[in-house]
């Protein structure tokens, strides 16, 4: 499947010669700002490195002597410095020279784009759309929706393969754009993460910028924007005005660009947001016809004309409480009316229908995945060709080498287990389960403020009706429990970070998932605990009038006539829409305060005046982005737990607030600009990274869909009246019809059966008995207050429909699975067909290289050029297969051009990056 709704890329057909191979950077290269390159207008900056000098703090003459052994390190590794200073700021300048860039892309193994060779056009890169056709019939109502191609034109996509020096011949490094200005930040990052600088006893942690930063030898480290946001020209303002603009949230994300002007990771984000935000679509209409449904309906509903109109005598309801008081039914009218708007017929029809959505969506990503990888080249990435973590070996600098990878085949120290793995672990787990049980008692705290407060309402100056009092007290609560959230999750996030560091990760993968399970973990605990209790545990265990089950000798809580789901779905809406409200505020107006932090600590206030100097716009881009937030190598991770959370009120506990798919998609359209908006306007480039997938984050998406068709058919059968109303529909009443069934659902308690009743009723003589929502016996009968015969028939219907429910929405989603595989046949097909082309061309131009070589051997005397003597034998040799790949590579250079190829050795001028 292609692109599809808000994650649309660049284009909707094939990609041809005669799209946009270059990144919008380099199209008017004329025109870009003199401040992207040195003071020669020659070399381009890829990095800076700023700091703040200081001659009267103590640590100032120690900071200076590693800021010089750092960068001369940085110079011996064959970058070039260069220094300016600007009102007690100093600013470095880095560039890394294409000998460096040659030498780290094999390092790093990066795919780099190929020669553009004719024989490789028979592989089309586009990738066919299952809703191809009807794209073709909307196309003139979607030409507005999708991105515009006069502004963002399509981009090419290029055979590309692992960057080696050894076959430097079938890369063109002399274009411009050959090492974009993303590959080069990523490599000028990658050395200063692992040069060292001096420190005291030898400190094994003693290197990387982060480390210096973090000491405060250094202020920054960042790559710079391509220019200004309201500037002309720049990949910046067009993303500012087209992309970030809440004004556009009805167009396509033009994510081939996002991708190039941030990284992959960046840009998978954003395709990710977009397409989940694009499916809550189709949740939110069926959602909101679902809960019309059922407002359309009320008036018809017999059990709430029951306990509002029909009523002509009062039933007097048992205290739900020790200290409260008897209460009449009719108190509870508009509760039962809300209660109807989300327990009702439809309401099963959605649990099912966002069952089979959460499979839907999790199946189609994944298709929409392939073909993103495929068009990012990141098909064949994997995890084990990274590097270990700088962190990692620097606390294994003491333990001698004796693993060799079976990936990079170099040899690396293995981490002793009984010393160091085993204790972090056990250590690491133990805080989680601390943590864990920390939840819990923030959640009594909760239910004891509940209860609290529903009996102050009740027994104060002006006591409220029992309807009321049970909203606003469970109002009051999950606001609370929202503040406790923020809090508890503060202290959560800094200590599972410092668990993930001791348990020895070696890549920052690996780091990363391990960090992102801990933390959602704790978050999932702490942010769903609250509604897990009112979903399943709540007025279930509560005993009866005369004999209450009781919890340190305090009564449990019980649930109103109707049952506990009103209570949920108000808990789920305050914390979901609460949290989702509170989060866009912090990503308004946080950044602007962190800003104004910055400029306090560095003390150069004037520095951060939003109004530039209009004379100097066009010199000072490093010193104009030194005023912007750091990105970081994580800060992806709050976006994304965002929005899992946000999938698991919108999938877990649908069943009991319908209109959740609808919040959530209003939220995320705005998300998706702000957060856009966040990362041009007030923080610093980020530093591109190459991720295959979202990572840790699909499984987790995988077991909350998983968990979501459990907890809907927990809901729908034992929190829900839905079981009950079927068997006395079907089985007691007589018409069929649901006349009576008020009745049915409440128990009679006789007042004087029960001490503490009888003296909360007092010389009340009217008050004999009074009604409880359970299936007990009356007190007429021998075995009186005795489960009845039909509690076991209704919980032996709610068992089996649990039973029936989960396994028709389990096969159905394994069915869903089994239909849609995880990627088209065509692109399957188009990607053996690329590797097959590719290793065809490679395995040619090799054997082309040893007859150049063999040829140069046996000629002595260059009197002839070998180039047109090999020519000519090529031409006669009968394997057509492709081109004559020889005669394209020798166009237009020199014998001693492709001497110096061949030896790996680059002697041509105009190289990428240095010239401005």
């Amino acid at each position: 499947m292609t692109e599809s709704g808000f994650a649309k890329g660049n284009g909707n057909g094939p990609y041809d010669d005669r799209e946009c191979s270059c990144p919008r950077e380099f199209y008017q290269r004329d025109e870009i700002n003199t401040s992207l390159f040195f003071d020669d207008c020659s070399r381009s900056i890829d990095f800076v490195l700023a700091f703040r000098i200081n001659a009267h703090e103590p640590t100032e003459a120690e900071n200076t002597e590693k800021r010089r052994v750092f960068e001369a390190n940085l110079i011996s590794q064959g970058l070039e410095v260069e220094s300016v200073q600007k009102d007690q700021i100093c600013f470095v300048k880095i560039h890394a020279p294409l000998e460096v860039l040659r030498r780290y892309a094999e390092i790093l193994k990066l795919r780099m784009p190929m020669k553009e060779i004719p024989g490789m056009s028979v592989v089309n890169r586009s990738t066919k759309s299952i809703f191809s056709s009807l794209k073709t019939i909307c196309k003139f109502f979607l030409r507005n929706i999708y991105v515009d191609e006069d502004i963002f034109p399509r981009r090419a996509h290029r055979f590309t393969a692992i960057y080696s020096r050894d076959k430097e011949y079938l890369f063109d490094i002399r274009q411009d754009c050959f090492f974009t200005t993303a590959v080069r930040s990523r490599i000028v990052e990658f050395i200063l993460d692992r040069q060292r600088f001096p420190a005291k006893n030898q400190h094994d942690m003693a290197f990387g910028i982060e480390r210096l930063i973090a000491e405060g030898v250094y202020c920054a480290a960042y790559p710079l924007h391509d220019g200004e946001i309201m500037e002309t020209g720049t990949m910046r303002a067009l993303l500012y005005k087209h992309w970030a603009s809440v004004k556009k949230w009805y167009r396509y994300q033009p994510l081939d660009d996002i991708k190039e002007y941030f990284g992959v990771k960046i840009g998978l984000y954003f395709a990710w947001l977009g397409y989940y935000t694009y499916m809550l679509l189709l949740a939110s209409i069926v959602g909101v016809i679902c809960f019309l449904y059922s407002w359309f309906s009320l008036k018809n509903y017999v059990p709430v004309k029951d306990i509002c109109v029909r009523s002509n005598k009062n039933i007097t309801m048992c205290p739900l409480c020790d200290w409260c008081n008897f209460w009449d039914l009719k108190e509870t009218c508009n509760y039962a009316k809300v209660t109807y708007l989300i327990d009702n017929p439809s309401t099963v029809f959605f649990a099912v229908f966002m069952s089979f959505w959460a499979t839907l969506f999790l199946e189609l990503w994944k298709r929409y995945s392939a073909e993103i990888t495929h068009r990012w080249d990141l098909t064949g990435f994997d995890v084990h060709e990274e590097h270990p973590r700088p962190q990692y070996l620097a606390r294994l600098e003491h333990i001698p080498p004796t693993r060799v990878d079976y990936v990079t085949n170099t040899k690396e120290p293995t981490v002793p287990f009984w010393r160091m793995k085993l204790p972090a672990t056990v250590f690491s787990f133990s805080v989680v389960l601390l943590l864990i049980a920390l939840a819990f008692v923030a959640l009594l705290a909760v239910v004891v403020y509940r209860m609290s407060m529903l009996a102050a309402l009740k027994l104060g100056a002006s006591p409220m009706t029992t309807s009321s009092a049970i909203v606003l007290a469970s109002a009051s609560a999950a606001f609370v429990n929202l503040c406790l959230l923020y809090i508890l999750n503060y202290m959560y996030n800094h200590l599972a970070e410092y668990l993930t560091e001791l348990e020895m990760w070696r890549t920052q993968t690996q780091f990363d998932d391990s960090l992102t399970l801990k933390i959602y973990l704790l978050q999932f605990v702490n942010y769903y605990a609250s509604i897990f209790y009112i979903a399943f545990f709540k007025g279930k265990f509560v005993g009866h009038p005369g004999q209450y089950n009781k919890l340190f000798d305090y009564r449990q809580e019980e649930c109103s006539s109707g049952g506990c789901l009103t209570e949920l779905c108000i808990q789920l809406a305050i914390i979901m829409v609460g949290k989702q409200a509170f989060n866009t505020i912090l990503e308004v107006y946080l950044p602007m305060f962190w800003r104004k932090v910055l400029a306090i600590q560095v003390g150069l206030s004037r520095l951060f005046n939003n109004t530039p100097n209009p004379d100097k716009t066009k010199d000072e881009r490093w010193m104009r982005d030194f005023k912007l937030l750091d990105w970081g190598p994580r800060s992806l991770f709050p976006e994304y737990l965002e929005m899992v959370l946000q999938y698991g009120f919108v999938t877990i506990f649908v069943a009991a607030f319908p209109l959740a798919p609808f919040f959530a998609l209003l939220n995320n359209i705005l998300e998706m600009r702000l957060d856009a908006k966040k990362l041009l306007t007030h923080h610093k480039r980020p530093v591109s990274q190459r991720v295959r997938d979202i990572g840790v984050w699909y499984r987790i998406l995988d077991c909350i869909g998983k968990l979501s068709v459990i907890t809907n058919g927990f809901i729908i059968a034992f929190t829900s009246d839905m079981i009950p109303r079927l068997v006395y529909r079907n089985y007691v009443s007589k018409d069929g019809t649901l006349n009576g069934y008020l009745d049915f659902t409440l128990s009679e308690f006789r007042v004087s059966d029960s001490p503490t009743l009888n003296s909360l009723a007092g010389d009340l003589s009217n008050i004999t008995t009074c009604k409880y929502t359970d299936f007990r016996l009356p007190p007429s009968s021998p075995e009186k207050y005795t489960l009845s015969s039909m509690f076991y028939i209704i919980l032996a219907c709610r068992l089996g429909f649990v039973v029936i429910f989960e396994n028709f929405v389990a096969l159905v989603m394994i069915l869903v699975r089994w239909c849609i595989p995880d990627m088209s046949v065509e692109l399957r097909d188009q990607i053996r067909r690329e590797v097959y082309v590719t290793n065809e061309i490679i395995i040619e131009q090799e054997a082309h290289r040893a007859r150049f070589e063999r040829a140069k051997r046996s000629s002595s005397v260059l009197q002839t050029p070998v180039d047109q003597d090999l020519d000519a034998a090529s031409i006669q040799e009968p394997n057509a297969k492709f081109i004559n790949i020889e005669k394209l590579l020798t166009e237009n250079l020199t014998q001693i051009e492709m001497d110096a190829i061949i030896h790996g050795e680059n002697k041509t001028t105009g190289i990428a990056g240095a010239d401005c």
